[in-house]
Order: structure tokens, then sequence, then C-alpha cells
């Protein structure tokens, strides 16, 4: 899914993500970027992201996702803190 689609994401539930907050200018993750910026975990890739993302319909799920790729996380997102926040704080800037 693409930013642009969440629109036809039912509103009536509420949408987990794993997302991540870079620790530190130019961060490994997410090459060029600034410290504290945020982002999503790719579901398919592993990466941070800003567009492509694969919500959970419960935080229980998207937490057992998190502690099922934990190791393939750590590798891909060095000293960053993966985190299920909701959807519809994440977009709006409060988590």
């Amino acid at each position: 899914m693409h930013l642009s689609e969440v629109d036809g994401l039912d509103a009536r539930t509420t949408w987990w993500i794993p997302a991540v907050v870079a620790p530190e200018r130019n961060w490994p993750g997410a090459p060029g970027c600034r410290r504290g910026a945020r982002y999503v975990v790719n579901r398919e890739t592993l990466r941070a992201s800003r567009d492509a993302f694969d919500p959970f319909d419960s935080r229980l799920s998207c937490l057992n996702w998190i502690m099922s790729h934990r190791s393939a996380l750590n590798e891909a997102l060095p000293g960053a803190a993966i985190r299920a926040v909701r959807l519809d704080r994440w977009l709006l800037g409060m988590d």
C-alpha cells in the first residue's frame, strides 16, 4: 500500500504500522536523512520508507510481526527502535 491509498482503508478500524525514527543524521537505514526523521517499515523489504507500508488491523499482530522479524530488522535498521504505532497518529505527526 502507498500513502496515497490510505483513504481506502476502513475508518472504523484502528490501523497499526511498524515505525522507526532515525537515530542519527545520514543513518544507514535511510541514507541522507536527518536525525529524528520518521519512517514506516516496509514489510516486504524490511527497510525504512516514507510511503510504502502494509498496515495491521491490531497492535498485537503488528508487535508479533516486529518480534518475529527482529533480527532482520536490527540488521536492516541498525541502532533504531522499531515500535508499533497507530497509523492515524503517525500520519498526523503525533507518533
